[in-house]
């Protein structure tokens, strides 16, 4: 970690005194009776003035500034000044600046205060004992930010005086030596020569040229054919050869091992080679872990898209075989209708009647016409799991490998499917020949049964695919695990451990509230029970929104007419921004924000032109320019380029250097009047690729014949983009929805999210609702959505009246309490991090049986969304307010669309890992865009004001600070400068290159 890591205006941000409101006020600047007491033993209305300032400012923030006198704002002065006039009876009017000339008294007061409040002053010998709590929270969560904010509170919670900023950067920028100390010394029970020989040997180089080790497992899959596939599983059989898989690294907190292995993914060998032995060991340790944890996700997901296409394609087969029966039935139905008709002739002696046909019809014709009878009476041809049998080769160059290497446990056995996984393991390797008559059946579906069972006998390929396909299928539902796994591992390791639960669940709830879920059960009911009555007199009254014939008619709402202030105050803001180049808009906000800072690995930058080397990259990869044709243009050195941009644009580094632009962003006072950074949406972006990229799927309605992905994006309603992920344009949206919610770092408390239909679920809004957020989409098919009754042993809740809408479901709220306690280990497991709310969702969505977890989130979704939607039936300011966030959303489309020139709009890049990287340089682009058009907003509406210009604060409101027309993406083009040319004519050729 660096020794100061914050930027100039986020230091000024931890000595600053904010702005509060009332709550506030009356939170931490509420003078008791002792606390009165205290200031009226000192003499004059300015001291006791600013001894209750100083002391409420003590109490509530843990620090005092030098300069609090000209920082505190008035309302805090008056808050405090009117309890100190309850107490004399008399106002309390005082000039705070003239209070303490003397540094004495001062010194005095501030000591007096001290002990009263029994804090004390941070003394130099209490550096160790923090650095060492530091330590603990460090091999949690490393980031020097987080840190600093939890030192900040522990101080405060330790009732010691804050010190001054600087030297709490001093102190945590030195504690990532402790923490690699500490990390070692964990993990000591490892250290064997052998084990250092080996970790050693991942960094040589081959003298043949071939990557080392540490680079060839470092590298990704790019495509799912068979042979991607092998190649994968030969680093599963690689790290379980050295013993990776027995490591026991629970020593070592998650995040910590994710952290380091990164430390290597992102370093070339010969830095690695350079760091002491005591930090590289358990970096490549933890590297080793991680990377087997990581590819064993990767050959499962390989193996699913392997699956899906292969479906796809049977399907495909099975529609063209479709179509060429229809093409043949007719000839074939004329042809034999022509052949009986000649059989039923009664004229036609038995005799001649064999000549008879012959004689009209051909007998290879007869014989074609069966045969199209005959296939379409097989009931095997008319499903696609007939044309699957076809790739039975081409599984088989790697699902042998598959069932060896990784170790398959079954979570559900009542079918015997654990043995039909070890019969058809055996038969792929070769160690059974042949398929016994008693091999187990009960997990063959009846789509494969017609297949898999002919005659009563048992076809061993068929029966092979069926147990590769139902494979398939449970490990996307959780009844089949590999336990060296993150996204297949057993469904139960997804939650807090039971064991730990039982025992520490208070204490792992207590930051989140205590997450009492039956009174918050109880408070759903009653909320829902309130809006009841309010909704039949809506739908009674009939006016806007109503019921016709038993159907909801919720009529859209207006386009908002803006008033022409509006309009003419966007107008003037259009014509008076200055015209800007792409680059220099980039480099201009670094100034005042210092992003570029935050992309920056342990590699120190040797080169001059590292800077220029930055911001070109963050260019190139924003708007999907390649790093060759950039460096022609920019004249810098191809090499350098792909360095920095290889090197330093981490997806972690770029979350960071984003979330500086939004807080800075969100310190503009314009940005008040679009929102107070508390909502937020979310929608998809879908960019078509080229070439094969392993996550890319077909979608006609975007892509044409192409395939393509989706860069989802998180907006607030600042129109700040807080995050982006890019996930499979087949994909859902729903289940991706909360997770850059739970892990926003920014000054933004997003506390309500809206999206389109398709990013919602019943799931959902219960998830949304356990990580006390509000869940708001826009419902489009809204009169089609099914509505829940209570359902209770409760007297008083038994008789409610509902409104005649679609009240067709019901919630047991007796059997949500019993199951209180789940829904509570959900929460926390989710907001603690222990697993990501995308990955449960996707889990339970796609479990084949109804479980009890399942039914319960689901019935409390169901309660929640009950809720939401008499709300927005009720309220128009609701509906007014989502509809206006999603419509942030399109106008940063828009600017997305007008960044993205390059390459033709297509995504070439083959890993994923490179497209978020891409999905990040995009955001933090467009958010460059944003803070400079708003802090040229601002100083434009100055300039209006001075020259007279009447703005209406309810207008800026409306103002967009997404207007792009001004800004020059393309770059500059000379056509004055003087052509060099030589003698003959022409330009000098270039040298060749020495290629020793």
């Amino acid at each position: 970690m660096p020794a100061t890591f914050l930027t100039t205006s986020e230091r000024d941000q931890y000595i600053q005194i904010p702005d509060l409101d009332e709550t506030d006020l009356q939170q931490g600047f509420y003078l008791t009776q002792p606390d009165l007491i205290f200031i009226q033993s000192f003499h004059g209305s300015t001291n006791r003035l600013a001894i209750g300032i100083q002391l409420c400012l003590i109490r509530y923030f843990g620090f005092l500034d030098d300069g609090w006198k000209t920082q505190i704002p008035d309302n805090i002065v008056s808050f405090v000044s009117r309890q100190l006039a309850s107490r004399n009876d008399a106002p309390v009017t005082a000039d705070l600046i003239s209070y303490g000339n003397r540094a004495m008294t001062r010194s005095f007061h501030f000591q007096q205060m001290l002990r009263y409040l029994n804090f004390r002053k941070w003394q130099p010998m209490d550096e160790p004992l923090y650095e060492k709590w530091l330590i603990h929270q460090g091999m949690e969560h490393d980031n020097e930010r987080y840190l600093l904010n939890k030192l900040c509170q522990k101080l405060h919670q330790d009732k010691i005086l804050r010190p001054s900023i600087g030297t709490l950067e001093r102190v945590i920028g030195g504690i990532d030596e402790h923490l690699h100390a500490e990390t070692y010394q964990r993990l000591s029970f490892l250290w064997q020569p052998e084990l250092f020989n080996l970790l050693d040997n991942l960094l040589q180089t081959y003298e043949t040229g071939k990557l080392t080790d540490h680079r060839w497992l470092c590298m990704v899959p790019t495509a799912n054919t068979p042979k991607s596939l092998r190649q994968t599983l030969d680093k599963i059989t690689f790290l379980k050869n050295i013993k990776v898989d027995t490591w026991d690294l629970s020593v070592i907190p998650s995040n910590r091992k994710k952290r380091l292995a990164n430390i290597v993914r992102n370093n070339s060998n010969h830095y690695l080679q350079r760091i002491k032995p005591q930090k590289r060991y358990p970096l490549l340790v933890c590297f080793l872990r991680e990377t087997l944890l990581d590819t064993t996700d990767s050959i499962l997901v390989m193996y699913h898209d392997f699956w899906t296409q292969a479906l796809s394609d049977a399907k495909k087969s099975l529609e063209a075989y479709q179509l060429g029966v229809i093409k043949s039935q007719n000839q074939a139905v004329k042809t034999l209708t022509k052949t009986v008709e000649m059989v039923v002739d009664d004229t036609i002696e038995n005799q001649y009647l064999r000549s008879k046909i012959f004689e009209n019809l051909s007998k290879e014709t007869i014989q074609e016409a069966l045969q199209v009878v005959l296939k379409i009476t097989k009931p095997a041809y008319q499903t696609p799991v007939f044309y699957l049998l076809k790739t039975y080769a081409r599984f088989k160059q790697f699902t042998p490998y598959l069932l060896r290497v990784l170790d398959f446990k079954v979570a559900f056995s009542k079918d015997n499917f654990g043995a039909g996984l070890d019969l058809a393991t055996q038969l792929q390797n070769g160690t059974k020949r042949k398929l016994p008559e008693s091999a187990p059946t009960h997990f063959i579906t009846q789509a494969w049964q017609k297949v898999v069972i002919i005659d009563k006998m048992l076809q061993a390929p068929a029966y092979e695919l069926c147990v590769l396909s139902v494979l398939n299928d449970r490990l996307q539902s959780g009844d089949v695990f590999v336990e060296l796994s993150r996204k297949y591992a057993d469904f139960n390791s997804f939650l807090i451990p039971k064991t730990r639960w039982q025992v520490a669940s208070s204490e792992i709830c207590l930051p989140f509230g205590g997450l009492d879920m039956v009174k918050r059960i109880d408070g759903k009911v009653f909320e829902l029970t309130d809006l009841l009555g309010p909704l039949a007199d809506l739908l009674s009254d009939g006016t806007q929104i109503r019921l016709e014939d038993g159907i909801l008619v919720v009529p859209p709402l207006e386009a908002e007419n803006l008033p022409a202030s509006v309009k003419d105050l966007q107008e003037q803001i259009n014509k008076r921004l200055p015209r800007v180049g792409l680059v220099e808009m980039i480099r201009e906000v670094d100034t005042w924000v210092g992003y570029a800072k935050e992309l920056q690995e342990e590699l120190l930058p040797r080169n001059p032109e590292h800077d220029a080397l930055r911001f070109a990259a963050l260019l190139g990869n924003a708007c999907n320019l390649t790093l060759a044709d950039l460096a022609r243009s920019s004249e810098l050195d191809y090499h350098s380029l792909w360095w920095v941009a290889n090197n330093y644009f981490s997806d972690q580094n770029l979350k960071r250097a984003n979330d500086l632009l939004v807080n800075f962003h969100h310190r503009q006072w314009i940005s008040s009047y679009w929102g107070d950074g508390t909502l937020s949406s979310s929608d998809g972006q879908r960019f078509a690729t080229s070439g094969k990229i392993r996550n890319a799927q077909a979608l006609p309605k975007y892509f044409g014949y192409g395939k393509g992905v989706t860069f989802y994006t998180h907006t607030s309603d600042q129109y700040s983009q807080y995050g982006t992920k890019v996930i499979s344009s087949t994909e859902r949206d729903a289940p991706h929805v909360l997770d850059e919610i739970l892990t926003n770092e920014t000054d933004l408390t997003i506390v309500e999210h809206t999206t389109d239909t398709h990013g919602y679920s019943d799931l959902l809004f219960a998830f949304f609702d356990l990580a006390n957020k509000r869940f708001a989409p826009r419902l489009r098919d809204i009169k089609n959505q099914r509505l829940c009754k209570i359902k209770t042993e409760k007297e008083n809740l038994v008789e409610i009246q509902y409104p005649q809408l679609k009240f067709t479901g019901s919630v047991n709220i007796d059997y949500l309490k019993k199951h209180a306690d789940e829904l509570k280990r959900v929460a926390a497991s989710v907001l603690t991090g222990t697993v990501t709310a995308s990955l449960l969702i996707n889990k339970l969505q796609s479990y084949p049986r109804q479980n009890n977890l399942m039914y319960v989130l689901q019935s409390y979704g169901q309660l929640v969304k009950t809720i939401f939607i008499c709300k927005y039936l009720l309220q128009l300011p609701l509906r007014h307010r989502i509809n206006t966030q999603l419509n942030k959303g399109e106008q940063l489309h828009n600017l997305r669309v007008y960044l993205w020139f390059g390459g033709d709009g297509i995504i070439r890049k083959k890993q994923e890992k490179q497209q978020q990287v891409t999905a990040r340089c995009l955001n933090l682009l467009t958010n460059i865009v944003m803070v400079w058009n708003t802090v040229y907003i601002q100083e434009i509406l100055k300039q209006l004001q001075k020259e007279g210009y009447q703005v209406d604060e309810k207008d800026l409101e409306h103002i967009s600070p997404a207007p792009f027309e001004h800004i020059n993406r393309l770059g500059k083009y000379d056509f004055n400068d003087e052509i060099r040319l030589q003698e003959n004519g022409l330009r000098a050729l270039r040298p060749p290159v020495d290629k020793r």
